[in-house]
């Protein structure tokens, strides 16, 4: 393994989009959503100190979510905690645990990493995780993981391919589409051109670092007051997280790296790959046989049923008759039946106005 190697996972968005099953106190990261024994954090983290040392990976969370990711992860070191005092999604909070990572190593190279990662492949994704680390560590780019789309699916980014580089299956990225319309969609996966943002995004502290004011141009003076010339006021990072992390923009990750930089650079890969935070891309990546139907760690008998998800509690049975292309799932006090479509806007419609009308217990 090498020690110049390092991991951001993200752990701190609410998981909406999965609602009623991941909930406002407990969301999908920190569930065993499938009944496998493990919770996403639990998988995503075993997958990484198999590439690296257990003390290079981090994990970025919500002030809410600390003692969860504590509780679930009881051999990370507390320092590689990384928690956002206010949340502000997940392009300050890659800021800050790069920052603490290079309070260690000023040679790090680092990948970023959503929590919710399906892979189909373990070895093709270790294999592209050591290639891009050795390639960021070399080059002063920003390199995301690019998977060749199976499907119109418009609940993912579209990443199109630039030039070739003198790196096989990389390029430079000449435009980045956030969540299309399903018809743009086709469009993108007919042309060949096209290749899913995996969210994934690796690069080295020096050159994070250079790139943090094109990305925060909003607080580029308080980016010079924590360090100047890539050397971190290391002893005044903490108090300025403090003071400061407020007045960052709520800004994605995926968002600041491909439409505020331009040293940006995509890697064709063929680890199979889906995200698992929707109800429709769980679907999409889970359903087999003729009638299509996804059962996930429940107990249900389908008749006459084709194209529909089912996720109930333990002990909790399921009958149903003629039902197509619907979401049934069911958690604590709410039971969800709605057609499946792309439903990542409308889960999150529910819960802002459930939470007005009923309160903070049903999200």
């Amino acid at each position: 393994m090498n020690a110049n190697n390092y991991c951001i996972i993200l752990a701190g968005g609410k998981g909406r989009r999965l609602w009623p099953c991941s909930r406002e106190n407990k969301p999908k990261q920190f569930i065993d959503f499938f009944g496998v024994g493990k919770t996403q954090l639990q998988d995503i983290f075993e997958r990484f100190v198999k590439i690296m040392p257990k003390e290079n990976v981090f994990v970025t969370t919500n002030i809410d979510y600390a003692d969860l990711v504590r509780q679930q992860l009881p051999d990370i070191d507390e320092a590689n905690i990384v928690v956002e005092p206010v949340n502000r999604n997940t392009a300050p909070s890659v800021a800050w645990g790069i920052m603490k990572i290079a309070r260690r190593n000023m040679n790090a190279r680092v990948i970023v990493s959503p929590s919710d990662l399906f892979v189909l492949n373990e070895q093709a994704f270790e294999d592209s995780v050591n290639k891009g680390l050795e390639l960021v560590g070399e080059r002063d780019i920003v390199l995301t993981m690019g998977v060749k789309p199976t499907r119109p699916e418009p609940g993912y980014g579209y990443i199109q391919l630039g030039d070739a580089t003198e790196t096989k299956d990389v390029f430079t990225v000449r435009s980045f589409t956030e969540k299309p319309e399903r018809e743009f969609a086709q469009v993108f996966v007919d042309s060949g051109e096209f290749y899913w943002n995996t969210g994934m995004f690796l690069t080295n502290v020096n050159n994070f670092l250079v790139c943090c004011e094109k990305m925060y141009p909003e607080v580029e003076s308080l980016l010079k007051d924590c360090y100047t010339r890539n050397e971190l006021s290391v002893e005044n990072l903490e108090k300025f997280v403090e003071v400061y992390y407020s007045s960052f923009p709520n800004l994605s990750i995926d968002y600041g790296v491909l439409e505020r930089l331009d040293n940006v650079c995509v890697m064709k890969c063929y680890f199979g790959w889906a995200d698992l935070g929707t109800w429709h891309s769980i679907y999409e990546c889970l359903r087999r046989g003729n009638d299509d139907n996804v059962v996930i760690d429940s107990n249900a008998i389908l008749e006459n049923c084709k194209g529909n998800v089912v996720k109930l509690p333990k002990g909790k049975l399921a009958v149903l008759n003629g039902l197509e292309g619907f979401i049934v799932a069911e958690h604590d006090n709410v039971l969800l039946v709605c057609k499946k479509g792309d439903t990542s806007g409308l889960m999150r419609k529910y819960v802002n106005e459930i939470q007005l009308k009923y309160g903070e217990e049903f999200v």
